[in-house]
């Protein structure tokens, strides 16, 4: 009963952080008061974890808000008890809780923020040390940065050379350097060789959930052309089965 009331309020605390970091940090690059979308005016603490209405104008917070609310307590409840063992319960939700943070923020805004990295590879340092010890850790984030750094500007070239090649900017980018940051992180966590299955698995997740957004554009139609889609989850989510399914095979 215990370790439920821990698991829960870990992760109720967990959500705050995530909304209100995913809230704030995009827009502001730093730590500032909670304000509603609508009219500005300065939130509670209080309403604003129980999802409360702005006192001011009525609004409520986003869906996204609400979401995270729900789904990062009752993952946090499920991954307390089922942890990964190389990670153990706490350090499962901790990173439950900063991959939750990165999701949110690259799918709204398409942005990894340097201070997120930072902290990302402050963590990745901790927990890869414990798990591969310090030289295949510092491989592992060396190698994570260089590989993802490589498609990083190959991706780049492409894109210079279709915008030569059709007379037109195209601004859509298939990577930005959050990624190669979270692939150092990645690797700092996963070490080496690990981190080579993460970013190959990280492509595979990548590449199903492109081909099906492609076939739902078509069956709509309204594909567009050149849409990347944000590459910080499918590395999040790649290192998280990579965790439980080295528990599994061994």
């Amino acid at each position: 009963m215990l370790d439920f009331l821990l698991f829960l309020l870990i992760g109720i605390a967990g959500a705050g952080v995530v909304n209100y970091l995913a809230d704030v940090l995009p827009i502001h690059r730093k730590f500032t008061v909670l304000r509603c979308a609508e009219c500005q005016s300065e939130l509670g603490w209080t309403g604003y974890l129980l999802y409360a209405r702005c006192g001011n104008c009525g609004k409520l917070p986003s869906s996204r808000h609400l979401v995270v609310l729900l789904a990062v307590p009752i993952l946090s409840l499920l991954m307390g008890y089922f942890p990964a063992k190389a990670l153990g319960p706490m350090g499962t939700i901790l990173w439950l809780i900063y991959f939750g943070l990165i999701v949110v923020i690259d799918l709204e805004h398409r942005l990894i923020l340097h201070p997120v990295s930072l902290v990302g590879a402050l963590l990745g340092l901790v927990f890869g040390m414990r798990a591969h010890g310090i030289i295949n850790t510092l491989l592992g984030g060396a190698a994570g940065f260089g590989i993802m750094l490589i498609f990083y500007y190959l991706g780049e070239a492409f894109v210079n050379f279709l915008s030569r090649r059709r007379g037109e900017q195209i601004d859509e980018v298939a990577l930005g350097f959050g990624d190669v940051n979270l692939a150092g992180i990645m690797g700092l966590l996963l070490g080496w060789p690990g981190v080579i299955g993460g970013i190959f698995l990280a492509v595979i997740l990548g590449g199903i959930v492109s081909g099906l957004v492609l076939v739902y554009q078509l069956i709509r139609k309204d594909y567009q052309a050149f849409q990347a889609l944000p590459y910080g989850p499918f590395l999040a989510i790649s290192v998280l089965l990579l965790f439980y399914f080295s528990q599994i095979v061994r």
